[in-house]
């Protein structure tokens, strides 16, 4: 089994905030995928699909951005030991130009708080991980207001495009793997 966690803040008022951009990479490949069931457990919006005879769980943790982490523990300890191949959480990073994708097997959370919570409740950092780039808060805009902000309008007419990008990643990380995509799309 393949998981794929995108980190974002559940309800409508979130729903376009720059810091639900794993929430919408997830959405994205929901909305490409013929077969699926849909459910809520372990705190988590879940979706099992079977690509290349892989099962995978996309899965969006319902407990907003900062306790991710409890969600992801709750379904990985609900599994048995070894039916998780492997792990790839999907979250915002403001050090990247907007759009833009970057792959990585293991790191530090960087500063970001959903983050954070995963490594914690993990207990480590050896899962892949993709950040989705949303650029910089313009001019001395508080970063955590501007994380908690739609994107603009011509930052919108251009996302659907980058989160399709996104996506095609992913499915290259399901049939190929961490490395082949960090050599890929870095």
């Amino acid at each position: 089994m393949i998981l794929i966690v995108g980190l974002g803040n559940p309800g409508p008022d979130y729903s376009h905030n720059r810091h639900n951009a794993g929430f919408m990479v997830i959405d994205c490949i929901i909305e490409s995928l013929e077969k699926k069931s849909e459910y809520i457990k372990y705190n988590s919006s879940i979706v099992k699909t079977v690509i290349e005879e892989k099962e995978i769980l996309l899965v969006k943790p319902l407990t907003y951005m900062n306790n991710s982490g409890s969600a992801i523990s709750r379904l990985i300890r609900a599994n048995p030991e070894g039916d998780i191949e492997r792990m790839l959480v999907i979250y915002d990073d403001m050090d990247i130009e907007f759009g833009l994708v970057r792959l990585r097997k293991k790191g530090s959370a960087g500063g970001h708080n959903g983050m954070e919570s995963v490594i914690s409740s993990l207990g480590g950092i050896d899962f892949d991980r993709m950040r989705f780039g949303i650029g910089r808060p313009p001019g001395r805009m508080d970063p955590a207001k501007y994380v908690l902000s739609d994107f603009n309008k011509a930052e919108s007419r251009e996302l659907e495009l980058y989160l399709n990008e996104a996506r095609d990643t992913i499915k290259d990380y399901i049939y190929y793997g961490i490395d082949y995509c960090m050599n890929k799309y870095n």
